[in-house]
């Protein structure tokens, strides 16, 4: 009698267990499919007749939304009280795999693009590091505009007043009386 009152707990415990699983959206059909099925095993073991189209209302009602259009298509084209466990399962195996395939050439086809965006920014970091006279600088293309923050002159053509290089001719637009030494 002791025995017969333990074992009707823990079926009361496994199918309590069984009533309250749902899938989570991070897990796969097959490891909730497993899970679903350890506690089914569980409650057979002990007596009770757990049977497969109650697993099957089970993870009808309880996988996520992302299995809603397999789900339709199921009850849109068979008898949903004569599927099998089987068939059900295989159905939304096909739909996780293609699901994880698309997802896997959408990152690989990010990941190429990051590597042209990549490769593009590197060449053009390559081209503003080199000079004109092909010799590398480390400020690039910007050397020049910074020439001219530093005062450093920028290359002219020689004055017309004075003749020395690296002064613009419009300094001198008062001083048109003044004589140079050249």
């Amino acid at each position: 009698m002791g025995d017969e009152t333990i074992r009707g707990m823990q079926v009361l415990n496994l199918v309590h267990d069984f009533e309250l699983q749902k899938m989570k959206e991070t897990k796969t059909i097959n490891e909730y499919s497993e899970r679903l099925l350890n506690i089914a095993n569980k409650v057979r073991l002990l007596g009770l007749s757990l049977v497969d189209s109650r697993i099957v209302e089970k993870i009808l009602v309880t996988v996520p939304e992302r299995f809603e259009a397999t789900i339709t298509t199921l009850e849109n084209t068979k008898d949903m009280s004569k599927i099998t466990l089987a068939e059900l399962l295989s159905a939304l195996q096909a739909q996780e795999q293609r699901r994880v395939i698309s997802q896997e050439r959408a990152v690989e086809g990010a990941l190429l693009v990051k590597h042209q965006d990549d490769e593009k920014n590197r060449r053009s970091k390559n081209k503003k590091f080199h000079t004109t006279s092909g010799e590398s600088s480390a400020f690039g293309n910007k050397s020049k505009s910074r020439n001219r923050r530093s005062g450093v002159k920028k290359d002219y053509s020689p004055c017309q007043h004075c003749g020395k290089k690296g002064q613009p001719s419009f300094k001198y637009w008062r001083r048109s009386a003044a004589k140079f030494s050249k």
